[in-house]
């Protein structure tokens, strides 16, 4: 094997590594703006249940109130009876007041729904308040063990590019810019090895004089059809597949 092709077989190894790296980084965002989100569902969620509580609440305040201004006026008619001495307008305050008793009962039938419903509310509402403090532990374990991998791949990566300059200095000038070129449209398969006859990145079969010239091991040789660098093995099959 020629020494630019081990050379180039270390850088490549190194630019995969990075290369994942990257990609296990660039997961991290989404993944943490994940966990932010769902724990901001879970606050919303525990604030509409405390918002149902407060509201159910409110409306039974004010039927509360309503039936005291109905008592109001039952005792406001009934003194007005006692002062007349008209027989209709007696009449007429005795048809307002079980009119105000019969709205203060249909109040009443309402206040015992609300104070049914508001109960239920007060057992959702502690519900979902003991699900966000569970879900807010969680949040924060798993937020910390995020920034804490996110921090070790970071080190890693930074170790793994702070001499990758070194390792493409070792490449020769001449060779090093064609390598680039491939990596920025093969990735991180760009030199190959030979299977079974074919190109190992894009695994079409290769001409004899192709295959000879990578076990001369003479100069760099490439795919005819992808471009990739080829290196042989003593090892490699070089049986066509069938």
């Amino acid at each position: 094997m020629l020494d630019v092709i081990q050379k180039l077989l270390v850088l490549q190894d190194r630019d995969r590594r990075i290369q994942q790296l990257e990609a296990e980084l660039a997961t991290v965002g989404p993944q943490r703006q994940s966990l932010v989100s769902a724990t901001a569902a879970a606050r919303s969620k525990a604030e509409g249940a405390r918002q149902h509580v407060l509201h159910l609440e409110a409306d039974r305040k004010k039927l509360e109130l309503e039936v005291t201004a109905k008592q109001e006026l039952i005792e406001k008619y009934s003194l007005q009876q006692y002062q007349t001495k008209k027989n209709e307008e007696y009449k007429a305050l005795t048809h307002e007041i079980e009119m105000c008793r019969e709205a203060i009962r249909k109040l009443e039938d309402q206040q015992l729904d609300l104070m049914e419903q508001s109960e239920k509310a007060h057992q959702i509402a502690a519900e979902v308040a003991r699900e966000v403090e569970l879900s807010e532990r969680e949040f924060h374990a798993q937020i910390a063990a995020l920034d804490e991998r996110e921090a070790n791949l970071r080190r890693h990566h930074a170790d793994l590019t702070g001499n990758r300059e070194d390792l493409a200095a070792a490449v020769e000038p001449g060779v090093l810019p064609k390598y680039e070129r491939l990596r920025r449209t093969k990735g991180g398969s760009v030199v190959v090895g030979i299977d079974h006859g074919a190109c190992g990145g894009c695994h079409v079969k290769l001409p004899a004089q192709v295959t000879i010239a990578c076990r001369a091991a003479q100069e760099i040789v490439n795919c005819p059809n992808c471009g990739r660098i080829l290196y042989y093995t003593s090892d490699m099959d070089m049986v066509p597949a069938e």
